[in-house]
């Protein structure tokens, strides 16, 4: 019997995770939660690195007080995000957050210094306005004093582990997310960093998922009542580590991480970089097992967590429970609207933007909370498909079925609208896949799992999984059209 001690950050929230590896099988059990969000300072968007720095070692804390003794430590979050470090090895400054609006233009001037077409074929990583390349690019571009005083840069794991073990390293999955790494020369691309007036010399060496990268420090050894125990980089973007989590039984399955974005893509042996790749904006990050992400990001759940937020504000609570009844009562196919509008990055009323973007589209008003709702997971679900289909034009993998995981997979009527719009069966694995994924890296660093496949195997031994069979193909085939239709509609 062996324990791993996983934390998962998402956006909005972080989780402590015990994972007790006994005879072929995994099994969790929760320490801690604690809530994650922007902090808005003089109208800018920061993380609060020290916060999330004490929430970890809180439940190091807790779970040397329950006598849950891991063998390690690891930590994932989600992506590009950074932090940078003085000459003495201080923070300088609270990270910036992805959604801040600093680089609402920066990818359209970095494209200036650097062309959209050399800038993809050198990474190929789709073009979202917070990738690392362009939040450096708004940093140098806007003088911030943090750059001029940076000696390293981190990302938001590395630098968590550099808290908790004193050892600077950029791992390789979160560092395929930051539009600065070239997978065909394995490594940093000093030409980008280049372009944007960025010294590559603030980089860190990059590790593989799966490296001990030190000993918890003896300070927090002696504050928490934990033993000095190994600090491993995981598949550190969370993604990374879902999807090591999935049970899948063969090659042939899309996957969608489904979460405050759902991630969507296909697991491929090399990356996916071409013309048309290009053209659909799909990326490639680093996985487990030198295995690449094809992937494109999509807006997922954000949308629904900000309208209930506007909603509670409102005086109007609703849990998420209540709000899927809402949207199965509701009218199909009433509204539909382009989920990945760059409108509904960060409005200030979430309600207010999709509303605004139904009319423009010339879709029919809505009003009910269940309305929204509806609108939100079917046209998700349609954005599934039009993924699915740019998938098997830019590559020849066969896609037989579709894995979706993370909290996503709880939300049973998205499960059942992602098969019906894709024509595919669909399999809901774990909540915490992320958690699970991070826990079986640290397994396979310690010597108690040999290999990805053996991951999955040990997850399919140790869970149940609900599958999700199409229907109703005829009526989602039709207002498919439509759907795209109302997204050309709102590109103009």
């Amino acid at each position: 019997m062996t324990k791993f001690l996983a934390f998962d950050l998402g956006a909005s929230g972080g989780r402590g995770i015990i994972g007790t590896l006994d005879n072929n099988k995994i099994s969790l059990s929760e320490i801690n939660r604690f809530y994650n969000g922007m902090t808005q300072i003089h109208g800018r968007y920061h993380w609060d690195i020290y916060r999330l720095y004490e929430e970890i070692k809180d439940g190091i804390k807790k779970a040397a007080a329950q006598n849950e003794i891991p063998v390690s430590i690891g930590i994932d979050t989600w992506g590009v995000d950074y932090g940078l470090l003085d000459q003495a090895g201080h923070i300088i400054d609270l990270p910036y957050a992805y959604r801040d609006h600093r680089t609402d233009n920066a990818m359209e001037q970095a494209f200036k210094k650097i062309s959209k077409e050399k800038l993809y074929e050198l990474t190929g990583i789709q073009f979202l306005q917070f990738n690392t390349v362009f939040q450096l690019f708004a940093a140098v571009r806007d003088n911030l004093p943090a750059m001029k005083g940076a000696k390293d840069m981190l990302f938001i794991p590395d630098l968590l582990n550099y808290l908790l073990s004193g050892v600077k390293k950029s791992e390789f999955s979160f560092a395929t997310t930051s539009q600065l790494y070239n997978p065909v020369k394995k490594g940093w691309d000093k030409s980008i960093f280049d372009a944007i007036g960025v010294s590559v010399d603030i980089m860190q060496d990059i590790v593989k998922p799966g490296t001990v990268l030190g000993k918890l420090t003896e300070e927090i050894a002696r504050e928490t009542g934990m033993q000095q125990i190994d600090v491993t980089a995981v598949a550190a973007h969370d993604t990374g580590s879902a999807i090591a989590a999935i049970p899948a039984e063969d090659e042939n399955f899309a996957y969608i991480s489904s979460g405050t974005w759902s991630l969507m893509g296909i697991e491929s042996k090399v990356p996916v970089i071409s013309p048309q790749s290009l053209e659909y904006n799909f990326t490639n990050e680093g996985g487990v097992e030198n295995t690449f992400r094809v992937l494109k990001n999509i807006m997922g759940l954000w949308l629904i967590q900000e309208c209930k937020r506007s909603w509670t504000n409102a005086g109007h609570d609703h849990s998420y429970p209540e709000l899927v009844e809402m949207a199965r009562d509701a009218s199909p196919f009433k509204t539909l609207i382009d989920p990945d509008h760059p409108g509904l990055l960060n409005p200030r009323y979430m309600p207010e933007a999709i509303a605004e973007l139904a009319k423009k589209a010339g879709e029919p008003a809505m009003e009910a909370p269940g309305e929204f709702s509806r609108c939100i997971f079917e046209s998700l679900a349609f954005r599934y498909r039009q993924t699915i289909e740019s998938l098997r034009r830019i590559s020849d993998k066969k896609i037989e079925k579709i894995h979706i995981i993370g909290g996503g997979s709880q939300n049973e009527l998205l499960c059942q609208f992602a098969a019906n719009a894709t024509g595919l069966p669909l399999v809901a694995g774990s909540a915490e896949g992320t958690a699970l994924g991070n826990i079986m890296v640290q397994a396979m660093a310690h010597g108690s799992i040999n290999s990805l496949a053996e991951i999955r195997k040990v997850i399919r031994n140790s869970f149940d999984f609900k599958e999700f069979l199409p229907q109703n193909t005829n009526e989602w085939n039709k207002n498919y059209s439509r759907f795209i239709e109302v997204s050309e509609k709102l590109a103009k």
